[in-house]
């Protein structure tokens, strides 16, 4: 069953089309990659999809409904979370309080009755502690919980922005570029963290330049080119294709 679906989506800016009728679907429990060179699009067609950015053109359906036209944190709130190419931590927060933040679609605690700290909040309040707790210890940065969360090493600022996307519970769960400024060690970890993501039964698209993390955790592959998808398929089948790898390799 598909949980995601794209349908000829498109994004211009002024004469130039960052990304031209692309098409596909994300079958639940799924892993699925986007890979193309720099400049192919795989960021805006993430922006696209999270309600960042308006489309141009085509539509986006995520668990039956159409949420091209949504506001990001609406359709956060239906269960779709992601994580950036650049780390978008909170500055003097510690761990466990950035990964509560990312619970706050699952908050029904408005602005005033935080404010006046009604009685029912404390309760609310505890129990997100715990589940970010919780979410801390599964991948092993329990320890961290209340180190301010920029001082800590690139790769395990990358986890717990990991974290924080995993507290809001999401049914899928958009991956731009984990491994970037990683090394082998840590890019290793993140597979396994991905691999452990899938395992809670949630289902994972992910863009990703590194090509081993691509072909060791993906079960398919998409391939954009100036915007355009040119290829969609199996890790192995990608690996022989010769238009992808001209694309990166050139004639």
């Amino acid at each position: 069953m598909a949980l995601l679906e794209i349908s000829g989506l498109g994004k211009s800016f002024g004469g130039l089309r960052a990304v031209n009728d692309v098409s596909f679907s994300v079958e639940e429990g799924a892993i699925k990659a986007v890979i193309g060179p720099n400049g192919a699009g795989k960021t805006t067609l993430f922006n696209l999809i999270t309600g960042t950015l308006p489309a141009t053109a085509g539509t986006v359906t995520f668990n039956g409904k159409r949420i091209d036209g949504k506001r990001s944190h609406q359709i956060a709130a239906l269960g779709m979370a992601r994580t950036f190419q650049n780390i978008k931590l909170f500055h003097d927060m510690t761990v466990l309080e950035n990964v509560m933040i990312g619970r706050h679609t699952r908050s029904s605690a408005g602005f005033l009755a935080s404010m006046f700290h009604m009685p029912w909040t404390w309760k609310e309040e505890k129990s997100i502690r715990h589940k970010s707790l919780e979410i801390l210890e599964m991948l092993g940065m329990a320890e961290h919980a209340n180190t301010e969360a920029t001082s800590l090493a690139f790769g395990q600022q990358r986890t717990v922005e990991l974290a924080r996307a995993l507290a809001l519970e999401p049914t899928i769960l958009l991956l731009d570029e984990p491994a970037a400024g990683l090394n082998i060690y840590e890019t290793a970890e993140i597979g396994r963290l991905i691999g452990r993501i899938r395992a809670l039964d949630v289902t994972v698209l992910l863009v990703e330049h590194d090509m081993s993390l691509v072909m060791d955790v993906s079960d398919e592959i998409v391939v954009l080119s100036f915007g355009e998808k040119i290829a969609e398929d199996v890790p192995a089948a990608i690996q022989q294709n010769d238009e992808v790898v001209k694309v990166y390799l050139g004639e």
